[in-house]
């Protein structure tokens, strides 16, 4: 053991929470875009579309996300492509991220009712006025807690990165504890981190949850 635990070491976790939420927008950001075109193919009237998109969200959410990342980082090195770990775990993250907001999101816009849809064809609305004028602003409501829900999984999913060499709060708590070896204190205020990351955002979740239930009933 090399000394104790220092401000040093406090000074470098903090500043690996950076990355940690670089790595989150990234893949937020990233899988958004995506989750998007992956909702338009899952709600599309083609069935060939439909069911492409159908088999994507139900193969990329059976594959732990785990292996995704060994797939990009590792699976391209063979090929000779040498990806930095922050744009494998971008890719990766965003993969898996589109998948699982597509679906969210897919989920919302079934939800309208009926005659939404119904009197925007009495208003001769074509099937994207009707989706962008219509139904997607009142769906980005409804969809907006478990949006945010899903963005909380995530920021605590890019520990998973570490595994690649990312340095990120995981890995920062990893590369401390290896020198000192204080596990208790060093892996404490990783998790103090995150659920100080984490417990804002569950808790704006919940409360946009419990006011759309209110406002429904």
């Amino acid at each position: 053991m090399s000394g104790g635990f220092t401000a040093s070491h406090l000074v470098y976790l903090v500043q690996s929470i950076g990355w940690t939420l670089v790595l989150s927008a990234l893949a937020f950001v990233l899988g958004g875009i995506g989750g998007f075109g992956v909702m338009l193919a899952r709600i599309s009237p083609r069935p060939w579309l439909s069911r492409t998109a159908l088999v994507y969200i139900e193969a990329i959410q059976g594959i732990p996300l785990l292996i995704l990342l060994f797939i990009v980082y590792f699976g391209l090195s063979v090929y000779g492509y040498q990806v930095p770990a922050l744009v494998a775990a971008g890719l990766a993250l965003m993969v898996y991220s589109s998948a699982y907001l597509g679906d969210i999101w897919r989920g919302c816009i079934e939800a309208m009712p009926k005659p939404q849809w119904e009197a925007s064809e009495c208003l001769s609305l074509s099937r994207w006025q009707t989706l962008r004028l219509v139904i997607i602003p009142q769906a980005m409501r409804l969809a907006l807690p478990p949006t945010v829900g899903f963005l909380v999984q995530l920021i605590k999913m890019t520990s998973l990165a570490s595994v690649i060499g990312f340095i990120e709060l995981t890995r920062a708590g990893q590369i401390i504890n290896n020198s000192i070896f204080q596990p208790f204190l060093i892996f404490g205020l990783v998790g103090a981190f995150y659920f100080a990351l984490c417990y804002p955002l569950s808790r704006w979740s919940q409360s946009m949850e419990n006011k759309l239930n209110v406002s429904n009933r």
